[in-house]
């Protein structure tokens, strides 16, 4: 009976370990995992006004707009009521491995008159011939005058992964639009007063292929 308990546990032991070298073999290495490159244009991002970094743990990346301001109201011209900015985002990672966006912290300030609405979209898709695309998004209605994070998430349904077998950047059109019901009324959505930015901080998850 005893035999038999040590040879069990030895079996247990054993598979035990096999798994813990599977698992340690399919792991993400993140030393391979930076941004190769970024190229951006648009009226919320004009050359030099966008940084970005990678965190420690490879799980957001985060994109950070100096010049990313729109506005409505007495004294401003219509195109001021929308900013976009269209991105291109070349990320290097390791062969057998893909990743999806599955959130975006929207983060700056807005203040909108009670006959103003904001809205702060960013869509993603992956270069290619199946361009797949996912939208997270966040709407402002007046009377709002605040610093803002708001954390938008991608159903579990809609995410989009970059493709197996091959290496294609990702997009990213991140776009502020002000409406208003009253032209007399003001809006106005730009960086945060705490640290002088609007950021999109995008959530990432892995997965083997």
């Amino acid at each position: 009976m005893l035999a038999s308990i040590i040879t069990l546990l030895a079996l247990v032991t054993t598979a035990i370990s096999i798994l813990l070298e599977a698992r340690q073999g399919t792991a993400l290495d993140l030393s391979e995992v930076y941004m190769r490159n970024i190229t951006y244009g648009g009226s919320g991002c004009p050359q030099g006004s966008v940084g970005q970094f990678l965190s420690d743990d490879r799980d957001t990346f985060t994109l950070i707009f100096d010049s990313f301001q729109a506005q409505t109201g007495p004294g401003t011209t219509p195109d001021e009521s929308r900013r976009y900015c269209q991105i291109n985002l070349d990320l290097n990672y390791p062969q057998g491995f893909q990743y999806s966006v599955f959130q975006t912290t929207f983060r700056g300030y807005t203040y909108l008159d009670p006959a103003v609405t904001a809205r702060e979209s960013a869509l993603y898709y992956f270069s290619g011939p199946n361009q797949q695309q996912v939208t997270t998004s966040t709407t402002f209605h007046g009377p709002v005058n605040e610093n803002y994070v708001i954390n938008s998430a991608v159903a579990f349904t809609s995410l989009v992964w970059s493709p197996c077998g091959a290496h294609w950047p990702l997009n990213l059109g991140t776009q502020v639009t002000l409406t208003s019901t009253n032209s007399s009324q003001s809006g106005l959505m730009t960086d945060d007063t705490i640290d002088g930015s609007i950021k999109y901080i995008t959530g990432i998850q892995w997965q083997r292929c």
